[in-house]
């Protein structure tokens, strides 16, 4: 008899066994549940309308966040809590959140408005409501604006919501017992891997990495799902049948981050949201990207491991990786091997992965002396937007010379790229204007883009060579761009098609 999944829900276990293993909790909730507050907008990530929380253990610590409800499988919340705005005044009296909203006028036609109250709430919990017992009586707007990423409002114009977060802070505080819910979770942790199926659809869930490389040997067309925000779009928009499913979201080992022998670790189911904070530890060049990678419910679930082994030409991730040499472990019951991320992909959507392997880890080199490292995103938003060009550059500087040239990009090739011929123009060559003109040219004959929704193939080109030109304005010898200006030029410069750098 396949395992029923079950999650805490409205203060008590809740207990699934009738769902397909594909339907996602948007769907559970409004038509199982109906539980209705939460909004279906967009269905693939983008709108933030069917926002919720998810409360959940790691090593025995809670850990709160807000996630997308339409792309979250249910089996993936086995053992977890949810949370929705149905929560939040369920003693009859309005959370300061949503006091703030109403008091701000936050909401116009009400259908986002679910969707930014649960996504203020996480805030609200992460810096208000707090464990440390130091509540925060003001918010930066920084903090704010990428709390509320993830939602798009058509109606207020965002001031008044923005206003509503700075004001729940001086509201009295509505407490949240975090201790109940972790007893309550510590009484639903499995001892044995789920195994859920109805009728042909079959959900695994191993705990350890073992289980999982045996799983793999057995079932190679199995789908490897982590954090679902690829997978999720091709049920809920190419409404395909995945079949049998392996979910690595339980596996301990693939969640780790760690120093081991001169490389930082990260494990392949490590959110984004945690391996850009790692990784910004040792190269603070990546706080910009970090930042517009997707919506921060995105970057909750969202894996780097998964971002990896998509292989998106646009992938945002890609391109740092690859300048900074890092390398992927690919594991198997015969075998663990390693390669450089830049040999892995061999061609638009095709990977040098075997049928029985995972990949388990990105192993990052720390940062060597002298290095000068930037990335850079081309959209036309500048929050939660797919890249026209993704850019990354490293070198090591020594005196006014180069060495150990590394360029890359996405959006340029069929795959995320190192710009060979422009790397040689400037090997060991004075960094100085004059080279740099010639490594421009260079990558004409690296790359031939092509033109599509978000950028021609001129544009593309045009604007690879001008972030080559800014990587020597901020890093040239003599006259570097000073950082604040630096600053204003990230934020202020648009393109004349409305593209944003």
């Amino acid at each position: 008899m396949p395992d029923p999944i079950h999650f805490y829900f409205r203060g008590k276990k809740h207990q699934v066994s009738d769902a397909a293993p594909t339907r996602t909790l948007l769907q559970y909730l409004r038509e199982d549940l109906h539980c209705s507050g939460t909004k279906e907008g967009c269905a693939e990530g983008d709108c933030g309308a069917c926002t919720v929380v998810i409360g959940e253990l790691k090593q025995d610590q809670l850990q709160m966040t807000s996630v997308n409800a339409c792309l979250q499988f249910l089996p993936t919340l086995d053992g977890k809590a949810i949370f929705t705005v149905e929560d939040l005044n369920a003693n009859g009296h309005l959370h300061p959140v949503q006091q703030a909203m109403v008091a701000c006028h936050g909401s116009q036609c009400g259908f986002c408005t679910p969707g930014f109250v649960m996504s203020l709430w996480d805030l609200y919990l992460r810096e208000v409501d707090t464990d440390s017992g130091c509540p925060k009586t003001s918010l930066e707007r920084k903090q704010i604006d990428i709390a509320l990423s993830g939602n798009l409002c058509r109606c207020t114009g965002y001031r008044p919501i923005i206003d509503a977060a700075q004001q729940m802070c001086a509201l009295p505080r509505q407490q949240f017992d975090r201790e109940a819910l972790r007893q309550a979770l510590r009484g639903m942790q499995r001892t044995q891997a789920l195994s859920y199926q109805l009728r042909d659809q079959r959900f695994d869930a191993p705990h350890t990495l073992a289980a999982l490389l045996s799983l793999r040997a057995a079932k190679p067309a199995a789908v490897l799902l982590a954090g679902a925000t690829d997978v999720g779009l091709w049920v809920t928009k190419q409404l395909r049948d995945l079949g049998e499913i392996i979910y690595l979201g339980e596996v301990a080992e693939l969640q780790q981050v760690a120093l081991q022998d001169g490389m930082l670790s990260i494990g392949a189911t490590v959110p984004l949201e945690d391996a850009y904070q790692a990784a910004a530890n040792y190269y603070p060049e990546l706080n910009d990207l970090w930042q517009r990678f997707a919506s921060l419910p995105i970057r909750h679930i969202g894996t780097l491991g998964g971002n990896v082994a998509n292989g998106s030409p646009i992938g945002d991730s890609m391109p740092w990786l690859i300048v900074l040499g890092a390398q992927i472990v690919l594991s198997s019951l015969a075998e663990q091997r390693s390669m450089p991320l830049e040999d892995f992909y061999l061609g638009y959507q095709k990977k040098d992965l075997r049928p029985d392997e995972v990949l388990t880890a990105v192993q990052l080199p720390l940062p060597a002396a002298r290095q000068i490292f930037r990335t850079y995103k081309l959209a036309k938003r500048f929050d939660q937007d797919i890249s026209a060009v993704c850019a990354a550059f490293s070198a090591q500087l020594t005196g006014d010379r180069l060495s150990n040239v590394r360029m890359a990009f996405g959006g340029m090739a069929a795959t995320p790229k190192r710009a060979t011929m422009a790397e040689a123009c400037l090997e060991n060559q004075v960094w100085d204007e004059a080279n740099l003109v010639k490594a421009m040219a260079a990558l004409a004959q690296d790359y031939a883009p092509l033109s599509d929704m978000r950028a021609s193939s001129d544009y593309r080109m045009k604007t690879a060579q001008n972030l080559l030109r800014r990587f020597w304005l901020e890093t040239r010898p003599d006259a570097p761009l000073p950082k604040t200006a630096v600053d204003v030029f990230a934020r202020s410069t648009i393109t004349a098609d409305g593209v944003q750098a």
